[in-house]
């Protein structure tokens, strides 16, 4: 017996137990002791049946994907399953917890399956860039049929215990003691002479080929430059062409071309950063954590109505303050539509619309958050609002009481100055919809106490969020990023290249939208805003481009006023204007700008190879401590593609060198102000390194 897993009887029935923590892995160890568990109990002629469970909290959750790395060692999974499936004795599975990936293939290899009612199933390989390895693709759909097996092993999702009973993936819901239980089916099996029975023996029902095809044809849009997505379907379709062991061989083929492909290789380093962002570098290990109980939400707009659904969706009662009843009323009726339309869509019932609602108390004073344990202001992005709100906070909280500021690129320092306590106050930058997006970019003030740090890192987890700890700068990581991008975007428009242009070349990479389609769907007047506040604080750019603002003068905002950069007839369809192309062109002209053709080649390299470069300003400067931490936040807050790994992993897969030559290249073209190296690019570049390699 291995130290992960052991064997014991009890009567007649074998009962194998997984025990590697935390979640019972499928390490070279487990596998190895599976193998010689089943083998053991079969050889032993007073053992008739056999039962696997797990200790701990789970059943097997999947690979250790730790070995992705280093390599699986001997056996591998898909023989320890073939051992337990081929048995002449039948073996049943135990689920609790999750049976994910592997776990699921393990079960599915047994030959009956009962699970605790509150258990999960599910082949989530997909969110790797892979796809189930060791027959999942194989066994699922002669099981659940080919529509269900595309849902569950494309979608990567989790399936609730009873839907699985229902499906035909387990055999029987246990309440109460589930080995106990598990070991009576067991006897239950044997007194009624029931032997083994293998899903390989299964003839999965004919799915005619059309049923694939279209299916693929239903997801190209949404993904777009993934592999693993139409690998799974073309594993899945071998499940219904070819014979169990050819399927098998079509399997494996898939999963090793995907092993192989740049986008696991990203999509595996975004799951392994998702999970260490979390870990704030420096942190003392022992530093506590407030008590958040209570909160309060400032202003009742778009903004401040999402951050409040968010509290609501974690069951914590938030105050959604505004100084008028008018706008209280308008919010509450945007958060009840929100939540009536998710309801409409079964992803919560009408009761929870009402005991989420209940949950947000309209206040229109000051004093009726006194006593809450956090606040968040989310008003207009203006420094002297804000400020003026910070003092007002700061006199009528309770002493402890985190204050927390939305702002997407106002100084937090500056912000806590008029305070009397800036170690309480923090930036909590959330992502429009803030109901909806992942991120929250945490900004850490100069004087912002650790335990306000830790508490806020963990919070952000409870509110459902990818909580990512910055600093203060202009733009903290992400919009400072984007603004490079954005400045060159305007710039090559300028040059000769159309707005449509350039958002097909960034639409092409990967982005969900080009620059120019999301600044109309955002509003033009927004950036508008913005830029004229950099002004008034003396951020002057050395080159300006004027053509956007001039849009935004003519009274084109983008969609919602159905005419931006684009026109929108239909309200959503961009369609260029040629009253537009003949304003760039009078702009260009204005500032001495001969137009040119210009490549999509560098429209993506002026595009991208800023953002990098500010990335590693930003890592020089400290303002992020790694570089997954900026990876995440452009994964989760800007529509890098995942299956290019975020900004930082891209550069170092295309080498840095290869940036800094074209830096070379455009500061001869347009002088060095825009593109110098950051020091730290030129040095990792020279040394044949990566930013990964910090």
């Amino acid at each position: 017996m291995s130290d992960t897993v052991t064997y014991s009887t009890q009567g007649a029935i074998g009962v194998i137990k997984v025990n590697n923590p935390p979640v019972n892995a499928l390490c070279q160890s487990v596998r190895a002791g599976l193998k010689e568990s089943v083998e053991t109990l079969l050889a032993d002629d007073n053992i008739k049946a056999i039962v696997l469970a797990c200790e701990g909290r789970t059943f097997i959750a999947g690979a250790d994907i730790n070995e992705f790395a280093t390599g699986l060692g001997e056996p591998g999974l898909v023989p320890v399953i073939g051992t337990m499936e081929t048995a002449a004795k039948p073996i049943v599975a135990a689920i609790h917890g999750t049976a994910l990936g592997g776990g699921l293939e393990v079960a599915l290899g047994c030959h009956y399956r009962v699970a605790a009612s509150t258990a999960l199933v599910g082949l989530p390989e997909v969110n790797l860039g892979l796809l189930p390895g060791a027959g999942g693709t194989q066994r699922l759909p002669r099981l659940v049929g080919a529509q269900t097996a595309l849902d569950m092993i494309v979608g990567g999702g989790h399936v609730p215990a009873p839907k699985a009973r229902e499906l035909g993936i387990v055999d029987d819901i246990i309440e109460g003691d589930l080995l106990e239980a598990a070991i009576g089916y067991a006897e239950n099996l044997i007194a009624e002479g029931k032997g083994p029975r293998a899903i390989r023996d299964i003839k999965p029902e004919p799915a005619d080929g059309s049923v694939f095809d279209n299916y693929a044809a239903g997801i190209a849009r949404k993904q777009r430059g993934f592999l693993a997505p139409f690998h799974i379907i073309k594993a899945i379709r071998a499940a219904f062409e070819l014979p169990f062991d050819q399927g098998m061989a079509r399997e494996q083929e898939l999963f090793e071309e995907l092993m192989a492909s740049p986008e696991a290789k990203a999509q595996q380093h975004i799951f392994f950063a998702e999970r260490e962002v979390a870990k704030v570098p420096g942190l003392p290990k022992d530093t506590p954590v407030r008590t958040i109980q209570t909160g309060a939400v400032i202003g009742a707009g778009t903004m401040g109505g999402g951050i409040a659904m968010n509290f609501a969706n974690a069951g914590i009662p938030v105050k959604l303050l505004d100084m008028s009843q008018e706008n209280l009323n308008k919010g509450l009726a945007v958060i009840r539509g929100n939540y009536e339309n998710t309801a409409k869509k079964g992803r919560i019932s009408p009761a929870d619309v009402e005991q989420r609602m209940g949950l947000i108390e309209p206040v229109l004073s000051y004093d009726d958050i006194k006593d809450v344990d956090i606040v968040i202001e989310a008003v207009f992005e203006n420094m002297d609002i804000k400020k003026d709100v910070f003092k007002t906070l700061d006199t009528t909280c309770k002493p402890g009481a985190i204050l927390a500021t939305n702002t997407s690129t106002l100084d937090v320092d500056e912000i806590a100055s008029v305070t009397g306590r800036p170690q309480d106050v923090i930036g909590m930058h959330f992502f429009s919809p803030a109901n909806v997006m992942r991120l929250l970019e945490n900004v850490r003030g100069e004087k912002t106490a650790d335990d306000v740090i830790n508490t806020v890192m963990k919070f952000s987890k409870k509110l459902g969020k990818i909580g990512v700890l910055v600093g203060v700068c202009d733009g903290f990581v992400g919009n400072r990023m984007l603004h490079a991008r954005t400045r060159e975007s305007a710039f090559l428009v300028e040059e000769g290249a159309t707005p449509e242009q350039v958002d097909k070349v960034l639409y092409d990479y990967g982005f969900p939208m080009g620059p120019f389609t999301m600044a109309d769907m955002a509003g033009l007047d927004v950036g508008y805003k913005v830029r004229e506040e950099r002004r008034k604080a003396g951020k002057i750019e050395k080159r300006d481009s004027v053509w956007i603002d001039k849009i935004v003068e003519m009274g084109r905002h983008g969609q919602k006023t159905k005419a931006g950069i684009y026109t929108y007839e239909d309200g959503r369809t961009a369609i260029p204007d040629p009253e537009i192309a003949a304003l760039i062109a009078q702009c260009a002209k204005d500032a001495g700008i001969e137009q040119r053709e210009v490549s999509d080649q560098e429209i993506l390299e002026r595009c991208l190879y800023p953002m990098i470069n500010e990335g590693a300003l930003i890592l020089e400067e400290g303002i992020a401590a790694r570089p997954l931490d900026i990876d995440i936040i452009w994964i989760n807050g800007y529509g890098f593609p995942a299956y290019k790994g975020g900004p930082m992993f891209w550069a170092d897969q295309i080498g840095l060198d290869k940036i800094v030559a074209a830096y070379r290249k455009y500061a001869e073209q347009f002088g060095e102000h825009y593109w110098q190296p950051a020091p730290l690019l030129a040095k990792l570049a020279k040394e044949g390194k990566g930013f990964y390699d910090l």
